[in-house]
């Protein structure tokens, strides 16, 4: 993170205002942008969409839980979870 001079960036009026509550220490300001939904960057998301829909599909097809736990390395619990959500 880059560091700037509050006197380079802020007008004198609106520094003096906030150096009556924090003179002399670091604030940080987030940015304004909304941040992104989990998984949203990377895929994720849609990864795990896909699989759970297809194990679901499976599961409805007459799949056994067991054997969905074991082709996709979950716990029984986890597959139930899916398919029952």
């Amino acid at each position: 993170m880059k560091y700037r001079k509050a006197a380079d960036a802020l007008p004198d009026e609106l520094l003096k205002e906030v150096q009556k509550y924090v003179d002399g220490e670091a604030l940080y300001f987030p940015k304004k942008k909304e941040r992104k939904v989990w998984g949203e960057g990377t895929g994720s998301r849609n990864y795990y969409k896909q699989r759970n829909d297809e194990i679901k599909r499976q599961f409805f097809d007459g799949a056994a839980v067991d054997v969905l736990a074991n082709r996709y390395n979950l716990s029984p619990e986890s597959i139930r979870k899916i398919v029952y959500q």
